[in-house]
């Protein structure tokens, strides 16, 4: 495909046949403030390398697909004001327009399934939206249809975790909790919901993965791995927050793309950026565990 660009360092590990981990992008333009959105890039790719694995951050960069990003390419978005935000709907119209954009859950595991990366790790999964069950996160098809390990640490908690775990059943995505039995909450370890299967090591994971498509079964398997401890913050807590932002939400009449992007920044200025501590410690610990299971996948 002619729009679609290998970094140097992926390029090498493809033809190394080297464990591949693809990272998103949304992180950089959309989930985190300057200049910690850089620095997180950044540590993110350190994380998978330090399992030994090689990062792939995807993006789109003047209307061309970007498997894995240069440190240029990384300020570039981070410090850009005009980045769009790259569902797997809008993938063709930001070709078409020659826009940058930073890859959602959705963008990212089209993108890397079409460039044949198999791993991917993100920080939480879009989902059902309270209030509303109508209002579905594109992550959640997506999963549904797209053969990758998805490493994530849930669905965000801002969203109505018992309607997505339920949508998740009903589509056939398996759930695995990384040495869990409940499915987490994103900044909380549990949410009162099982996962389906319990794994203790990456190597039954990748194991599980292969069985899952090599019986015909095209969908994702999701991997649940709960925020360190150190960083978790009790749901109870967590819900207080999230239902203030939420009134919030609602009397400046915010609805659509604009809701995850307004609750996240607005939970992270009532816990006082103890939420944002939390998101980027289990976005890192993800990304090495993602990591872990693409040395396995991959041996």
């Amino acid at each position: 495909m002619k729009n679609l660009h290998y970094s140097s360092e992926v390029k090498k590990a493809i033809d190394d046949r080297l464990p591949l981990v693809a990272l998103e992008s949304t992180v950089i333009t959309h989930g985190l403030p300057m200049p910690k959105n850089f620095e997180v890039a950044q540590a993110l790719e350190g994380s998978v390398k330090s399992a030994g694995a090689v990062p792939a951050t995807i993006a789109i960069i003047n209307g061309e697909i970007h498997i894995g990003l240069e440190n240029t390419e990384l300020d570039h978005l981070a410090s850009s004001k005009t980045v769009s935000k790259v569902s797997r709907r809008d993938i063709a119209g930001t070709l078409l327009k020659k826009y940058d954009g930073g890859t959602t859950v959705s963008g990212t595991m089209t993108l890397a399934e079409m460039a044949g990366l198999k791993i991917f790790a993100t920080g939480g999964i879009g989902g059902v939206h309270r209030g509303n069950w109508m209002d579905v996160s594109a992550d959640l098809p997506t999963l549904a249809r797209l053969p990758l390990i998805v490493v994530c640490s849930g669905a965000k908690s801002i969203l109505d975790l018992p309607a997505t775990r339920e949508y998740l059943e009903t589509s056939g995505i398996p759930v695995l909790g990384y040495q869990v039995d409940e499915f987490p909450a994103f900044y909380s370890k549990g949410s009162g919901l099982k996962v389906d299967y319990r794994v203790d090591t990456t190597g039954e994971i990748a194991e599980f993965a292969k069985l899952h498509w090599g019986l015909g079964l095209d969908s994702a398997v999701l991997v649940t791995v709960p925020v360190p401890d150190e960083f978790a913050i009790p749901s109870g807590e967590m819900d207080q927050y999230i239902n203030q932002a939420l009134e919030e939400m609602e009397k400046r009449s915010i609805t659509g793309a604009a809701s995850t992007p307004f609750l996240l920044a607005k939970v992270s200025e009532l816990t006082g950026e103890k939420s944002l501590r939390s998101n980027v410690a289990l976005l890192k610990n993800n990304a090495r565990v993602a990591g872990e299971i693409a040395v396995e996948y991959y041996r």
